[in-house]
């Protein structure tokens, strides 16, 4: 199991926390600022799946005329994790 914290940027939300099980999928994620309500949502549909999965589905979606979103910093927060894990 691994956990990584990213700080976010173009978002409202602050930072994003990742915890990895050992075969890549999806045990906790925690946003920090941000769209309360929505992303304890996102959060918690996320839980379980396939981080790879995941980034495909997020990386690259926008919020209004911002070339990020938050759930495009999960994804790349995601990403982060990933390679962190495939490094230890």
């Amino acid at each position: 199991m691994i956990t990584h914290t990213r700080k976010n940027s173009g978002t409202c939300s602050r930072s994003t926390t990742v915890t990895l099980n050992d075969d890549g999928t999806i045990q906790k994620i925690e946003v920090t600022g941000g769209c309360n309500g929505n992303l304890k949502g996102v959060s918690s549909l996320l839980v379980g799946m396939d981080a790879a999965d995941a980034i495909r589905r997020m990386k690259g979606t926008t919020c209004g005329p911002r070339s990020t979103s938050c759930p495009d910093q999960i994804a790349q927060a995601l990403q982060e994790t990933l390679d962190l894990q495939k490094r230890s």
